[in-house]
């Protein structure tokens, strides 16, 4: 008798496995849609940003500096930030404003 009992205590319940990975993809759904796909537009609005860019415009660095392209690379801007005084960037860290370069750097921490 006893070992029917830890028999019975050990089967499965009926339906059980479609359940737990029906809730599985949906925590990954939900994942998906709320934290990889806007961190995705985000990036992607980044981009055309910088393809966008051309000599003249104002633009700030990762590091906070502001200043003006005054020649751009295939991989960096040349940016002067004061009269005569120029300074080469890399394309991946000019951003439109400052609010942009704060949200692109606590990513950036998020990651790590």
């Amino acid at each position: 008798m006893l070992y029917n009992t830890i028999l019975l205590q050990q089967a499965p319940a009926q339906g059980g496995g479609f359940s737990s990975i029906l809730m599985i993809v949906a925590l990954i759904a939900i994942f998906y849609f709320f934290m990889i796909r806007p961190q995705q537009k985000r990036q992607k609005e980044i981009r055309k940003f910088r393809e966008g860019l051309s000599k003249g415009d104002s633009v700030v660095t990762a590091g906070g500096i502001f200043g003006k392209i005054r020649e751009i690379n295939d991989t960096y801007f040349l940016i002067e930030v004061a009269d005569s005084v120029r300074i080469r960037v890399d394309k991946g860290s000019v951003y439109p404003s400052a609010s942009d370069a704060n949200v692109a750097a606590q990513d950036n921490n998020a990651n790590k």
